[in-house]
């Protein structure tokens, strides 16, 4: 099996400039050319990017989630709870991997490096954890309506988040008994090293993508096949009854899911092939690839507010209240000009929704 260089190679005085490859031994490694040009200013550009969309966006979710009665029901928690699963990578491994990138590699020792790694991680399986609940729920509420509210009603739904993220730690131990949370030079990154364990990798890429990926498009489809009835019998009373806030959330969420997807296929293609056949395979991954697979990856943490903002007229709403009250100053919040500002962004609502209160009462899983 293919050995990765080790840390202290990477960090030792002097490591800096050194740009370590990817194994000690190997007489010809694949990164002992020199280090793609493109990569620094690339990746410096796509974290730059990523971590203000990331913090701004996944501030106005969660911010969204807490303000407006609509949206504060059990199935939004799962959205909390995915933004901050976002929100987390922007807050300290993207700042480390920018200061990788100045200095020409790692410069803040071991520990820093094993914990922004171990937090990517957290982000990364806790994100797929939470995307794989938000199906479930969908799922259940759309195609099982009627036992909905018995499992998944607001006092259940904390309890399950809890579980996820009570998951998400435990499948990141092994990785402190294997040795896969290591700097990798190419990408200025301490994150998972694939080479690490063939048996490893494989288990990360089926339990960790792969499965839950099927569990998620068993739920779309089965709810795209409902929708579909439900449009193929718009005349029989025995139709199943959506409503269009219904389609609305789930075209949402599977808006996230595909998006997702995309962004992180390539790099677990990639660890699956390597599981198959590390020494040869893991040396014939083109180098070009493997870092952008990884700036794909990196730059999904943003997205998702994007989505809600695009397809949800709740979430579109509260954006603009919250950016209105922000451009105010707050001596002036009761002033004519925001008073006007927020009573404008306020005031479609009756108008387009003068009896969906009444009409949704018991809709606790739709943003």
């Amino acid at each position: 099996m293919l050995e990765n260089a080790s840390f202290a190679n990477c960090c030792e005085p002097g490591g800096l400039s050194r740009r370590p490859g990817w194994r000690d031994a190997d007489p010809a490694p694949p990164s002992s050319s020199p280090r793609l040009p493109w990569v620094a200013p690339a990746l410096s550009t796509v974290l730059i990017i990523t971590t203000a969309g990331d913090v701004v966006g996944n501030l106005l979710v969660i911010l969204s989630v807490l303000r407006n009665r609509k949206l504060r029901n059990a199935g939004n928690l799962f959205l909390v709870s995915l933004a901050m699963a976002d929100l987390v990578v922007a807050l300290y491994p993207y700042p480390v991997i920018l200061l990788a990138i100045f200095y020409g590699g790692w410069a803040l020792g071991e520990l820093h490096c094993k914990a922004s790694a171990f937090v990517m991680g957290l982000s990364v399986i806790g994100s797929v954890f939470n995307i794989t609940a938000i199906a479930i729920n969908r799922y259940c509420y759309i195609c099982h309506s009627g036992a909905y509210h018995r499992l998944c009603g607001y006092g259940h739904v904390p309890l399950y988040v809890g579980l996820i993220w009570l998951l998400t730690l435990v499948a990141l131990v092994p990785n402190f008994f294997v040795g896969s949370l290591e700097y990798d030079p190419r990408i200025y990154s301490c994150t998972f090293i694939q080479t690490a364990s063939a048996q490893y990798t494989a288990a990360v890429v089926v339990v960790h993508f792969l499965l839950p990926v099927a569990v998620v498009a068993f739920c779309y489809l089965r709810i795209w096949a409902l929708v579909l009835q439900a449009r193929r019998r718009a005349t029989s009373e025995r139709r199943p009854r959506l409503r269009p806030s219904d389609v609305r959330s789930f075209l949402t969420m599977f808006a996230v899911f595909v998006i997702f997807a995309i962004c992180w296929a390539p790099l677990n293609c990639i660890g699956l092939a390597v599981a198959i056949d590390p020494e040869e395979l893991a040396a014939q991954v083109p180098e070009e690839l493997f870092v952008t697979s990884y700036f794909l990856a990196y730059f999904n943490s943003c997205l998702n507010a994007i989505v809600y903002g695009l397809l949800n007229q709740n979430f579109r709403r509260e954006y603009r209240r919250i950016l209105s009250a922000l451009r105010c100053p707050r001596r002036g919040a009761r002033s004519a000009s925001c008073l006007g500002l927020t009573q404008g962004a306020r005031s479609p609502a009756p108008a387009s929704e003068p009896a969906q209160p009444p009409a949704q009462p018991a809709a606790p899983a739709c943003i």
